[in-house]
């Protein structure tokens, strides 16, 4: 337990200034590592790593997409971004696996795409949504609702959970757990509403600051529980031991990987967008 709080207290204290850094390059290099990193864990994971065609385009995407994201303008265009470069990677994977005489079946390069475009659309999504309108404020509800779900779940979960969630996907999870991750979420994104409007003159809307502090609460979760399957589907504990007493980057960033991408896709309806501050 020591280690796993040491570990967490450097790993704040590395990235939380880097969160005041978001205007400059440098969230954007962090961010394209992290990216980078994530993939390459998950290649691991899923027994791709030494597969130069799936693993190489992979990583040089992991790269590409995010960087590209913040010299052109947001909102549709990276949609268009992500829509043109995974279209080449798709039939790239399925060339592989045409072409390999039956070395690299169809359902392994489906579960690489599938992952890989996962991983890179999440990180992208941070970028995005930094760049956006508003974007200096919206973006830390990305990590606010992974980090204040994973911490109220935790924290209820031990003081009253007695009903197991989904045992044989992540054990240590309890209904109880979740709402209390549910409810400290939505609060923390009114408490994010009464900051924005007392010191930087916003007006937001708390009904749906509210109701999208529950979405992303839920989203974090499952994002959580999707990226604990993938490990128990190719029996691993953690992605890597990068992290001591944590495991990986995808340990770490599985829920926020989740809450910026659907974050990413709710900011471009324009009820929300226009509304929301």
């Amino acid at each position: 337990m020591l280690v796993r709080v040491i570990s967490a207290v450097v790993m704040l204290a590395i990235f939380i200034p880097c969160l005041f850094l978001s205007h400059t390059f440098l969230f954007d290099a962090v961010i394209t590592l992290l990216c980078v990193m994530a993939c390459f864990e998950m290649l691991g994971c899923i027994k791709q790593k030494k597969t130069l065609g799936i693993s190489i385009p992979s990583l040089i995407l992991a790269v590409f997409v995010p960087l590209c994201v913040r010299l052109i303008d947001t909102g549709v265009a990276l949609s268009e971004l992500i829509l043109l470069v995974f279209v080449v990677f798709l039939f790239l994977l399925l060339g592989i696996a045409v072409f390999s005489h039956g070395k690299h079946k169809v359902q392994d390069v489906s579960v690489a795409f599938v992952l890989i475009f996962y991983i890179i659309f999440g990180f992208a999504s941070i970028l995005a949504i930094r760049g956006a309108d508003n974007g200096q404020y919206l973006f830390l509800l990305i990590f606010i609702s992974a980090w204040v779900s994973d911490t109220g779940a935790y924290f209820t979960g031990v003081l009253f959970g007695k009903h197991k969630l989904i045992p044989d996907v992540s054990p240590k999870k309890t209904v109880e757990g979740a709402v209390g991750g549910l409810v400290f979420c939505i609060v923390s994104f009114v408490v994010f509403g009464v900051i924005m409007q007392s010191f930087y003159d916003l007006t937001p809307n708390y009904i749906l600051l509210g109701c999208l502090g529950l979405v992303m609460s839920v989203v974090s979760m499952c994002g959580d529980l999707v990226a604990s399957l993938v490990k128990r589907q190719f029996d691993l504990k953690d992605y890597s031991k990068l992290i001591p007493g944590h495991g990986g980057i995808m340990d770490r960033f599985d829920s926020i990987i989740a809450t910026a991408s659907v974050m990413y896709v709710l900011l471009n309806i324009p009820y929300i967008a226009q509304n929301i501050l």
